[in-house]
């Protein structure tokens, strides 16, 4: 049961700000001058676990991120799009009781390279600490032959097997943190339902998404007007085979900040709420990292 529990909260915090869209709502496109979290942005959210007796218990802490990187000389570039890839981070991170009593200390840290002018992604880096295991990964997305490759390494043990795999994909396909900032950019029209692939270690998932309601909520932000969504992560054929339910609400404006999200399970319940949200309108691109 721990080993279950452990799987379910390390993926589920993977895909806490998980949400996507389709063909069907891509009419309205956004220019790089207009997109609500460039060219720097920041949201850091606290995750809490209830069941039973047992409310709201610190979990993890998570932090998005985003930032322009320089592309090096790119001083002859068109525009300044093409100066510059965009770099989304999520970091999270266990803390707490509840951590300590499952045994479930861990940290992932995932990083989206994304191609700015069209939003779509080129390649996906994690990091996954889970105690003493620790495992790195990376995906290439080819979008002339329309397929990712992955692969996933031991950095403690060069000598342990390589994992790879392979997958195509159609567009528009995104990763695990890039399809909450792409999903960000588009209008949603409660009574909306669709389809989209996304694509994790190396596999594509086809995921349902209903866009369920509008509401008044009480944020970090203020009391605000939301948007609710419901992707569907659980079951057969979902990036989690168990049984459960996934949440997510998005301010009704022109940020769609993600600011509360909620996952049910056998296990408890975990909420993630917005702490902090930052925004800054003239940081400048940072220096492309060559390592």
């Amino acid at each position: 049961m721990i080993l279950r529990l452990r799987k379910t909260v390390l993926i589920s915090f993977c895909v806490l700000a998980l949400a996507w869209t389709s063909p069907a709502i891509l009419a309205q496109s956004s220019t790089t001058t207009d997109r609500p979290f460039e060219p720097a942005e920041e949201l850091i959210y606290k995750a809490e676990f209830s069941r039973s007796l047992l409310r709201k218990l610190d979990v993890a802490n998570f932090k998005l991120t985003v930032n322009r990187v320089a592309i090096a000389n790119a001083k002859s570039a068109a525009n300044e799009s093409q100066a510059y890839t965009l770099k989304l981070t999520g970091d999270a991170v266990s803390q707490g009781f509840f951590a300590k009593l499952f045994g479930l200390n861990f940290h992932q840290r995932v990083e989206s390279t994304v191609e700015p002018e069209s939003f779509a992604v080129q390649k996906t880096s994690r990091l996954d600490e889970q105690g003493k295991r620790v495992r790195a990964s990376e995906a290439v997305f080819d979008h002339d032959r329309r397929q990712v490759t992955w692969v996933e390494r031991d950095p403690g043990d060069p000598a342990r097997a390589v994992r790879r795999a392979t997958a195509k994909f159609e567009e528009p396909i995104q990763d695990i943190l890039s399809a909450i900032y792409f999903l960000r950019l588009r209008n949603l029209e409660p009574g909306k339902k669709f389809q989209v692939p996304i694509s994790d270690s190396g596999r594509v998932y086809q995921i349902s998404i209903s866009v369920v309601e509008r509401k008044r909520m009480k944020t970090q932000l203020g009391r605000v007007s939301v948007v609710r969504i419901d992707p569907e992560l659980f079951g057969p054929g979902g990036m989690i085979a168990e049984d459960g339910k996934f949440s997510i609400w998005l301010t009704d404006d022109e940020r769609r900040i993600p600011v509360s999200a909620r996952i049910k399970t056998e296990y408890g319940t975990f909420d993630i709420t917005l702490k902090k949200a930052s925004r800054q309108p003239g940081a400048r691109a940072i220096a492309a990292d060559h390592n």
